[in-house]
């Protein structure tokens, strides 16, 4: 598995980053561990992440160095022998 990032992957934060409200304009602090959803890579240096609530709603949306996410796996690899 290469430590490429995809669209549509789960991350999470590596550090403080400042946003703002998609809907309301409010300056917002995602904190670190934050989670996202991945909808856009550029040109593998950076994807484009929406961070929603509980109820599905986007309340942010930006695009984040990739060296500043971690991609969340939910299914275990096989180990090479």
């Amino acid at each position: 598995m290469n430590g490429e990032i995809h669209p549509h992957d789960t991350v999470a934060l590596l550090e403080d980053t400042p946003a703002t409200h998609f809907e309301s304009g409010q300056p917002l602090l995602l904190r670190r561990g934050q989670v996202g959803t991945v909808v856009m890579t550029y040109d593998g240096s950076a994807v484009e992440v929406e961070f929603s609530g509980r109820d599905g709603r986007a309340y942010a949306l930006l695009p984040i160095p990739a060296q500043r996410l971690m991609v969340l796996r939910e299914v275990p690899e096989l180990a090479a022998a």
